[in-house]
């Protein structure tokens, strides 16, 4: 800003206005808090906010909230199907009752509450962790080929182009399907981070290029400061507003990702519930029972929904220029 502003013109009253403004507004809040305000006052940050607040407490606490509706993901109630007519649920809308509150899976009698709430704790397991590693592998390689530049950084953006290059829906399907004794949670977390890493990547890479040559990194150098506290002390902090706001868009990316490959059978397996495997189970059954597959797809609309809504107001508030470009 001050190299390509003329000494003198009337940037610095303005910005000594602003400056005074924004002090007396933000009197005793620091920045994180203004970011908490900005995302409150928003109604579609705050339905996002609590609805994944509440999705996550739910994963997280699944095991004492099954239990209070009396049943486990994997324990089979022969009472709550009917023989008769193909093992449908007994009673209207899936079997609803005060014994099951969600209803139960056909055939088998398993609650669909203790499966939802399983099914959401493996499900965002694999989104967090999935999401964890794209973002931490990302942020060092667009930060090293953004600041090395030279050999390093066409080295890096050949890798990434390559990366992003392959089809890699197809891929991911016969990687999985290829490898089956394993686990599968983790092999699905490393199948996707491999093939997500290069979009955070490009974003940090040109977030980087902007900050290097800024006076305060300048200064450093002058000072004597080594690569890694300038990385660490000067350019991180710089780029986490865009690498925040990236992330929380990536989640429903990787939420959808996984039901996507547990739909096309080569995710999350029997008897382990996750809402993709459960919407795969569900397709068989849902013209004579509804109820078995609009559970899970609604607790996987919400998921997506809230993610991409606060991710959404993230970006804008921390990084204005890039949700606009």
């Amino acid at each position: 800003m001050s190299s390509t502003t003329p000494p003198g013109v009337a940037e610095p009253a303005a910005a000594a206005g602003a400056t005074a403004a924004g002090a007396a507004k933000s009197a005793g809040r620091g920045p994180w808090r203004l970011v908490w305000d900005q995302l409150w006052a928003k109604g579609s940050a705050r339905f996002g906010l609590i609805t994944v607040g509440v999705l996550i407490l739910a994963a997280v606490l699944a095991d004492p909230l099954s239990s209070l509706g009396g049943w486990t993901p994997e324990e089979f109630d022969k009472r709550a199907i009917d023989p008769y007519l193909g093992g449908l649920p007994r009673g209207d809308f899936g079997g609803i009752s005060a014994r099951h509150w969600l209803g139960v899976e056909p055939i088998t009698g398993r609650d669909l509450f203790a499966r939802v709430l399983h099914g959401g704790q493996v499900s965002l397991l694999i989104a967090f962790t999935a999401t964890a590693v794209v973002v931490i592998a990302g942020t060092l390689a667009g930060i090293a080929a953004g600041y090395f530049g030279g050999r390093t950084d066409a080295l890096l953006s050949r890798l990434m182009d390559l990366t992003m290059s392959f089809p890699s829906l197809i891929f991911m399907i016969a990687m999985m399907s290829v490898a089956k004794d394993v686990n599968r949670i983790l092999l699905i977390t490393m199948v996707i981070g491999l093939f997500t890493w290069p979009g955070i990547a490009r974003v940090v890479r040109g977030q980087t290029l902007s900050l290097k040559h800024r006076e305060y990194v300048e200064a450093a150098k002058v000072g004597g400061a080594r690569s890694w506290r300038i990385l660490t002390r000067e350019i991180l902090p710089n780029v986490s507003g865009p690498i925040i706001a990236y992330t929380t868009l990536l989640i429903p990316g990787m939420i959808a990702t996984e039901a996507a490959l547990s739909y096309l059978g080569v995710g999350v397996r029997p008897p382990t519930a996750s809402w993709g495997q459960m919407i795969a189970e569900s397709i068989v059954h849902y013209e004579t029972d509804p109820t078995y597959f609009l559970i899970p797809t609604a607790f996987l609309f919400l998921a997506v929904l809230a993610f991409t809504l606060l991710g959404d107001t993230l970006r804008d508030i921390l990084d204005p220029r890039g949700g606009r470009s």
